[in-house]
Formats: C-alpha cells, structure tokens, sequence
C-alpha cells in the first residue's frame, strides 16, 4: 500500500461519517468506457454510417427519425444500465468499505451501479437522472416511467439501425415522444423520488455537520463540478475535522487552502478501493 493510500485508509477508520461524491471516473473504473475498443463493439454500425467515436457525444446527434433515435438509445441504456457491470469488484469493494459507516452516496452517474450492487438506495442521490427512466420530452407533467421492458425489446427487435416505429415510445398524458431522463437540459424532471433523494442527503449533511467527516470524491471531472466537487471543497474548509480525499487521474492541482486537509491519489480508484478493502479485512 502506498503512502497516500495508507493515510486514506486511517482517514477512513477515523470517519465518523463518509460522504462519496461519485463521478464518470468510477463508472470508468468499473468498467464502463465510453469510447474505444467498446464502442467499436457495440456500435460498429452507428460508428460507420454516422461517424460517431464514443457513446457520450452520439448521445447529442440529432437523429432524423425517433425510430433511429431509440435504435441507439436502446443499444446503450442495454449495454450500460441493465447488462452486468463489467468489473462488479469495484462496487463489492466500495461497499465492503462503507460497510458499518454512517454514509451517504451523491453521484453524477445514471448506471444505477450502486443499487445494482447492493448499496442502501436511501443513501443514494442521483442527481443527474437514470438510464433506467423515460420523461416526456416536454414534459407536460413531472413523472418518470421505468423503461426496462421496452428497451430490451427495441434493442432485440431493431435492423439497420432503425427500431419498428410501433416501439417509439409516447408520453402516456400529452402523447409527444418520451426523452431520457438525463439532466441535459431545462427539462429535466426532478419527480418524487429525486427530491425525496435529494431532501435525504440534505438531512445527512445537516445531521452529520459537527461529525469527523471524510469528504471522498471518486472520479469527478470538471463537467459538473458544482454538483459535488466544489461543495465538498467548501465544506472541508469550513468543518474543523472534515478531510477530503479525490481519487482520480487528473493532473489538476488542488486548491492550495486544501492541501493540509485533502489528498489527491492519482491512482486506479478500483485498484485503490481493492487496496482499502484488503487493509480493512485484514484488521
């Protein structure tokens, strides 16, 4: 184990609560690329006619038919919300840490990875929405619909890259076409359980405010860094024993008010977390 690693582990037998910011590094880490030699796979037509290199921007393409549309959003909800997480080590491990930790879970991913790997869901937020969800794409009302079913037959059922229109699916109140329930833009819906979610983690925050408070921050980039990246920051600086610690490659330095309080690890975060686990057990 390394030196960082060995003060992240006492930093954590330490915490009397753990906060865990997640971001697109961990899905990485488990196993959920977005470009490369996976995309090639998977998308090998999209990639021809279309020109695409990676799932994330293909997201944004302006399909010209909603039949093409749902022919590659149903392929890439399949391959990254409801087929197996590609290395399942890298949550087990993760929850192995948590295991007894007062903790709380906010994350910018929508693979839904932590409660597909046995996480507590009333200690997750989901801030940026869920692969597994439909919105209307007005929306006319803030409702999300469980899409399950339908994308699996769109994605078992479409030919050259089209998917028959009678499985474009529809808002069941308004009849427009349904969109992702993704915060891309000012209609994304925040319904019931994403403000039920969000009042938890508020609560945890207030709860735990004069707690020995480790702020872990697990692959945030630089995309949405208000959701948690900032905050853990500012937080860290104003509770006297909280400590922040982010795992991720970036060569950003932290800011300098942080260093005595924070470690930077630009390291494997599955091969860290593996590395924590295995310290933990043997104690």
């Amino acid at each position: 184990m390394t030196a960082p690693t060995a003060q992240l582990a006492d930093w954590l037998d330490r915490a009397e609560a753990v906060v865990v910011g997640a971001g697109a590094g961990l899905s990485t880490s488990a196993g959920y690329e977005y470009g490369g030699e996976r995309f090639r796979a998977l998308f090998p037509d999209f990639a021809a006619a279309r020109g695409f290199t990676d799932m994330y921007t293909a997201g944004f393409y302006p399909f010209p038919t909603p039949e093409e549309k749902w022919a590659y959003w149903s392929r890439m909800v399949l391959c990254n919300r409801y087929d197996p997480i590609p290395r399942p080590a890298v949550y087990a491990d993760l929850l192995a840490i948590l295991r007894g930790k007062d903790h709380f879970i906010v994350t910018t991913n929508v693979d839904h990875a932590f409660q597909r790997s046995g996480f507590d869901k009333t200690r997750l937020f989901y801030t940026q929405g869920d692969y597994g969800l439909w919105q209307c794409s007005l929306p006319c009302h803030a409702k999300t619909y469980p899409n399950e079913p339908q994308i699996r037959e769109m994605a078992a059922r479409q030919r050259t890259m089209r998917v028959p229109a009678s499985l474009v699916p529809h808002c069941p109140v308004c009849g427009r076409g349904m969109s992702m329930n993704l915060r891309a833009d000012d209609t994304f819906v925040e319904d019931d359980g994403w403000r039920a979610a969000a009042a938890r983690y508020r609560d945890f925050l207030a709860r735990t405010e004069r707690a020995r408070t480790l702020f872990l921050d697990l692959g945030s980039g630089w995309n949405t860094p208000g959701v948690f990246k900032f905050p853990f920051w500012q937080m860290t600086l104003t509770r006297p024993t909280a400590r922040y610690a982010w795992l991720d490659h970036s060569p950003d330095p932290l800011p300098a008010a942080l260093a005595p309080l924070s470690l930077h690890l630009r390291a494997d975060i599955g091969a860290t977390l593996a590395a924590l686990r295995e310290s933990i057990d043997r104690q």
